[in-house]
Order: structure tokens, then sequence, then C-alpha cells
């Protein structure tokens, strides 16, 4: 009977051992968590409610949301895809709903319903699972593998770590000759002092776009306004991609918003037509955009020398034309970041070089695997991340199977 140890009890680990015992009732599996809790990640992601993947059903479109990932997860994605992880979850009596932002979440909108199909499967498939269990070191031994533990020590015939992004489990992969990808953060809120920002928390604008000034780096999607500056799927998705790039930059940069995602010619167009049409209105009383809320077009117009009380008919060209620069080209000095504690991401981990993707496994030793976040892998929010912890763990799961 072969034996399997997986260092870690989240998504990819529990993943990976379902479908390893399912192709193979023969293995003897062990999970060994070092907290004394498993799925954690599982249990807070989406608000509770578990974010399992992203309505995109297109291999060579879905790669496009990994800024680290993308060339290598094209060949998996054709294994395992999104429409597969549809079909194993409703197999297992957990169905999953798309809702209006592509987000895949299960249909009883709880993350426990993810949890407990997981639990199940691992109690009737009697896989072990330990928790409280921090793995110290793992090296080989005439063709075995060692997992000392704190508590006791496993001998595996196959070792598969699963142990997500952190720092003891990357110095313990480097024990095993393999190169980390020094990690940073992803997916992080930028923090902008501002003017014209100051008291419009929670002010959000449907689709604007973001660039981060002197780069090749954009986004776009919905912005909002927070407390700190400003957030939203646009932001996230610009750190995402630009993770390394904005670590380079020690978190200062520039940030350029254009708030309607329209040609700043266009926007200049729209002003001029008002002047021509409702001379005698009240600049600052309406926002002629219906996505600029009042307060935040007040704040555009005094921001281009309009003062309170000029009809379109006052103004002049300079300033229609600043206020079409504040609507389509502001630019806001970010100074820092603010990431999600609780859904925290890095770039970071496992160089890609060094693993066969048609296994997950690596390429300096037969029967060592890596799959999830410990991994140089990460993707935008909208369930991608779990998207590639059941990827590879679904292939990794049939290479542990063969005998």
């Amino acid at each position: 009977m072969s034996k399997v140890v997986i260092i870690g009890g989240g998504a990819a680990g529990y993943f990976t051992a379902i479908n390893a015992k399912e192709n193979n009732p023969e293995l003897d599996i062990i999970i060994l968590e070092k907290g004394k809790d498993v799925l954690q990640k599982v249990k807070i992601s989406g608000g509770g409610r578990c974010n399992v993947t992203h309505a995109c059903f297109e291999p060579k479109e879905l790669v496009k949301f990994y800024p680290r990932g993308e060339k290598e997860l094209l060949g998996p994605f054709h294994q395992f895809m999104t429409g597969d992880t549809f079909e194993w979850f409703d197999d297992r009596g957990v169905p999953l709903k798309i809702e209006d932002d592509n987000r895949v979440f299960p249909e009883a909108n709880t993350s426990q319903a993810i949890i407990d199909c997981f639990q199940k499967a691992v109690d009737k498939l009697n896989i072990k699972v330990l928790t409280n269990c921090g793995v110290n070191s793992v090296y080989q031994q005439e063709n075995k593998w060692i997992v000392n533990t704190k508590e006791q020590v496993f001998e595996a015939d196959k070792v598969v770590i699963a142990a997500g992004s952190s720092k003891k489990v990357w110095e313990l992969c480097k024990t095993l000759d393999h190169t980390i990808i020094e990690p940073v953060p992803s997916l992080f809120t930028f923090n902008i002092n501002d003017k014209r920002l100051v008291d419009l928390l929670g002010t959000s604008v449907p689709e604007a776009t973001v660039s981060i000034v002197g780069t090749k780096l954009e986004a776009s999607g919905p912005l909002l306004i927070t407390h700190w500056g400003m957030s939203g799927p646009a932001v996230l998705k610009l750190s995402a991609f630009g993770a390394r790039i904005l670590a380079d930059k020690n978190y200062q940069y520039n940030v350029e918003v254009n708030w309607l995602s329209r040609p700043t010619d266009k926007v200049l167009n729209v002003l001029l037509n008002l002047k021509k049409k409702e001379p005698r209105k009240t600049v600052i009383l309406k926002s002629p955009f219906s996505e600029i809320s009042k307060r935040l077009w007040e704040r555009f117009v005094l921001f281009s020398d309009i003062s309170k009380s000029q009809n379109w008919a006052d103004l002049n060209n300079s300033q229609l034309e600043k206020l079409a620069n504040q609507l389509t080209k502001g630019v806001y000095n970010a100074n820092g970041r603010t990431t999600f504690k609780d859904e925290f991401v890095t770039a970071g981990g496992v160089d890609l070089k060094e693993i066969n993707f048609k296994r997950f496994e690596s390429k300096k030793y037969n029967n060592l695997f890596f799959v999830g976040e410990v991994l140089n892998i990460d993707a935008v929010t909208g369930g991608f991340n779990f998207q590639n912890a059941w990827t590879g763990g679904f292939i990794c799961a049939k290479a542990l199977a063969e005998n």
C-alpha cells in the first residue's frame, strides 16, 4: 500500500487527497495541518460564502487572470477547468451558482457547504487528518520520504506540499533544493491622501480606467473610494499585475484615473455641448454623467477652478479643459498600501521552472509534488486562486494514484 503525506489542510490539500483516494482506494493518505483548524481560507473566502471559482470557461481566457502562472496553467486548464469544478461539486451534492459579476458560489450561500462536502469525503474515504501538526523537516532516505513533526515522524512514498503561502513552508522548500521567488504582497488597496477624495468614503464609479504613471500598468473596472484611498476591482487587479513593480517602487507612485473610461476629447465635447444647451444652469448643481455622483462631481468642479456660483455660460475653455482632465486623467499620489488580512495573497513562491505541470511534480525529486499557493502562482480576485487549487489538486491526484 502506497503511503502519501500531504502537508497543508487547506483547499489544495483536501482536493488532492480526495481525488487521489477516489482514483486509487489502495492509497494510505494523511493530511498534516499546522493550525488547530483546517480549510480556513475556504471558510472566510467571499465574505464567508466561498467564492469557489469564476464563470470563465475558455482556458485561453482564464489564464489571463493570473499575473503569475499564465503560461504554465494553460495545459492544466485543458485537463481540469471551471466546468469540471461545477460538475465535481454538483456530483457531491453541492450545486454552484453564477452571480452577476461572474463569481461562483455554492447555492447554499455559505462556505460551510464546501467544508462539509470535503469533510464528508475525507471521512468516507478514510483519509486521516491531523491538526496542530506543523512539519519541521522533509528529506529522502532510501527511496522513502521522512516527514518530521514536533510530535512524530512519518514515512511516505510520496509527499505533497500544499501548505499555501507561508515563510516556514518556503524555507522547507529551500531545503529540498527548490528556488523561492521572494514573496511580495498582491491584491492591495492604494493609500491616497488627496483633498479631492476626503469624506467621500463609499463613493464608487461602475467603470474607471486606472494606470500607474510611468509604466504600462493599466486596469479597468469598478472603482471605490475608501477611508484610506482607492479600492475596488480595478485597483485590486492593477495591484496584482503590478505587485513586483509597485514593491520595487516601495509603494510610492502616481496613479492616473479616468473616472469615465472615456477619451478626454469626447468628455470635453459633452461639456462644450452643455455650455451651449444649458448656459444658465449652475455647473456644480448636477453631474451630467450618471456614473459620477453629485458629491464627486462637486469636487471635480471646484478643483477645476470653477466657483460654486458659475453657470455653464460663464466657463472659459481653460476651465472646461481642466474639468475634462479631472474626469479623465486626474493624477493622485499613492503612498503605501492596505492589504486584506483575511484574504491575504502573495506574489511569490516555488519557482515555476522547477515544476512539471503535467503532474505538478518537482523536476528535482520524483514523488515530491506542489499544489496551490505554495507555487509562484497568484490571480486577481474572483475565485481564480481556488480554481488553481482545484486544477493542481486534480492533476496531482492522478499522478499520486499511479502505482
